[in-house]
């Protein structure tokens, strides 16, 4: 698989270079905003590590315009920035972006959070059925959703239709931050009506049935004043 590496830092961005060309990954380096967007529709990678802060065009630009602009491939974005707030993962999240990583940051984690994206590869396919990430499976085809327990056993999920719809946006997008706006789109559509905390209630049910324990998440997170995402590296 390609991954294009957006990184001014060319330290840093040989760095990331070689901890993934030895996990066998091909790799392209860029330096800067408009090679981003150029390189990014001639090699049509994967996934993109995307520097938040770029000379010309930044991050959150950059990212804008490939989402907005459309890719055959659709590839992941990850942000890759040294700022930490808060504030800044939920921006650079809602532009578009599938992970965020904050700098300084360990090769192991890098790579298991290049590994977790991937992962999801299915979902460029069209005709993919079937969403996997390192504890869950859902099969479309099937209506069906499992969890790993072990590395042996696995369990089916006892979900009703709108917890099954709920887990299928939140797996196909890891990582991507959902307003309650936009959950309402994606299970109700033009058909709801009423009060938009009726998400939490679901939320709250799909917990206690995939959280080891629910009141401390370990896949559906909270993101304050924003909405939720699902994390499973």
């Amino acid at each position: 698989m390609e991954i294009l590496i957006v990184e001014d830092e060319r330290e840093i961005a040989q760095l990331i270079n070689n901890c993934l060309s030895r996990e066998g990954f091909q790799c392209h380096i860029v330096h800067d905003g408009l090679s981003a967007l150029s390189t990014a529709k001639t090699i049509q990678p994967d996934l993109i590590i995307l520097d938040l802060m770029l000379p010309g065009l930044d991050g959150l630009e950059v990212c804008s315009r490939l989402r907005n602009e459309g890719m055959a491939k659709d590839p992941y974005i990850m942000m890759l920035t040294a700022k930490g707030e808060e504030i800044d993962r939920v921006i650079g999240l809602s532009t578009g972006a599938d992970d965020y990583l904050v700098k300084p940051f360990s090769p192991r984690e890098l790579v298991a959070r290049v590994r977790a994206l991937l992962r999801r590869s299915l979902r460029h396919e069209k005709t993919a059925q079937i969403y996997e990430t390192e504890h869950f499976t859902v099969n479309l085809d099937e209506h069906t959703a499992t969890r790993k327990l072990d590395e042996q056993k696995t369990e089916e999920l006892d979900l009703t239709a709108l917890e099954f719809n709920l887990l299928s946006a939140f797996i196909s997008y890891p990582g991507k931050v959902w307003s309650r706006t936009q959950l309402i789109d994606k299970l109700w559509g033009a058909d709801f009506f009423g009060d938009e905390r009726v998400v939490d209630t679901h939320i709250r049910r799909l917990r206690k049935k995939i959280e080891p324990n629910p009141a401390q998440p370990s896949f559906v997170k909270t993101v304050v004043g924003v909405g939720y995402k699902f994390e499973d590296l």
